[in-house]
């Protein structure tokens, strides 16, 4: 599913017209993603949660030439699946 067939069913599902849900639709994501750049986490009781987890510096290899590389400390964003979604999932419901 494409932003444009989520913002489709969001209007089907809660009876808004296209432009409605597309303000619902883009607003929530505007604001998750606002969110989240501050470094706060978003749960979703029964969806899941979106937190932000600090990633240490590190070395690797390159495979190419073996030489080491410095990987440097990073954000990055996780999911953790909330337990009603994952049984609808696994249930295929």
């Amino acid at each position: 599913m494409n932003k444009t067939e989520l913002i489709q069913a969001v209007a089907k599902e809660a009876g808004f017209s296209q432009a409605q849900a597309r303000k619902a639709v883009d607003a929530t994501l505007k604001v998750a993603s606002d969110t989240l750049a501050k470094g706060k986490d978003i749960t979703l009781i029964g969806f899941g949660t979106f937190k932000v987890s600090k990633r240490k510096a590190t070395t690797a290899r390159n495979p190419r030439d073996g030489k080491t590389v410095k990987v440097p400390a990073k954000k990055v964003l996780k999911f953790k699946v909330g337990a009603t979604l994952k049984n609808r999932v696994a249930a295929g419901k």
